[in-house]
This record gives structure tokens, C-alpha cells and sequence, in this order.
């Protein structure tokens, strides 16, 4: 019978560069699962964190189950907040890890430097140059 296995035992080299080659194979397989599933679910809970943490009184929210309303307490102790709903000025309480999304727009400080445009290189851009007049 013959034996179609290769044998390792003969110190073919052949062998070895199979065996560094698959390694290799699973380390960028590993590589890329990282990059693609783990590395962007840890951004994106990282991201729900901050915004979290960040909750005013007053700001406009929705929670994962739909139910949207205003902030009116927020009880660092508990890890809770109170929104208040419609018209009828419902009151209800609830953990911070149900907000789905804060709806309140809030302005961003501006300074002289981020209000000017600037083209990629870090010049004005032309259109926004004043023109030249003759005299």
C-alpha cells in the first residue's frame, strides 16, 4: 500500500514553509476579523458611551423601545434619567443604557480659526479671497 501522507520526520523543508504558510494564513484571517467585526463594535459602543454621559436636562431623546421625551432629571447614582412625554406632562424613569439616540441639536463652539475656510493645503481658497479693485 502506498502511503500518500508526507512524512516530516525526513526534514523536508518543503514541509516547514507548509506549515509557516498556514500560520501565516490564520494570522491574517485573525487580522481581518479583527479589523472588520471587533475593532468597529467597540467604536460604536465606545461612541453610545460618551453620548450617554453626556445627557443635559432638556435634551430631546428616544429610547430603544421608541418612547420619546425630555429630560428633566438625571440621578447619577441610580444610572438613571426621568423623561417627561406630550403634552400631559407624563413622567416616566429610566435606565441610561435604554437611550437610543439624543435628538437635541447642539451647537458646536466656533473660534475665529474654524469659522475661515481653507482649501486642503491650508491656504485660503480663491473664492473666498476678496477681489482686487482698480483705481
Amino acid at each position: 500500500m502506498i502511503n500518500n501522507l508526507p512524512n516530516f520526520a525526513d526534514g523536508n523543508p518543503s514541509g516547514s514553509m507548509g506549515t509557516i504558510g498556514f500560520i501565516a494564513i490564520y494570522v491574517l484571517l485573525f487580522g481581518a476579523l479583527y479589523f472588520f467585526l471587533i475593532r468597529p463594535n467597540s467604536k460604536k459602543k465606545k461612541e453610545e458611551a460618551e453620548m450617554r454621559n453626556s445627557l443635559e436636562i432638556g435634551d430631546e431623546i428616544t429610547t430603544i423601545g421608541g418612547i420619546m421625551g425630555r429630560v428633566v432629571a438625571i440621578k447619577d447614582e441610580e444610572d438613571a434619567i426621568i423623561i417627561e412625554t406630550g403634552s400631559d406632562r407624563v413622567k416616566m424613569k429610566f435606565k441610561k443604557w435604554c437611550i437610543s439616540t439624543v435628538d437635541t441639536v447642539k451647537e458646536a463652539p466656533t473660534t475665529a480659526e474654524q469659522a475661515e475656510k481653507k482649501s486642503f493645503f491650508g491656504r485660503k481658497k480663491k473664492d473666498d479671497v476678496e477681489p482686487k479693485t482698480d483705481k
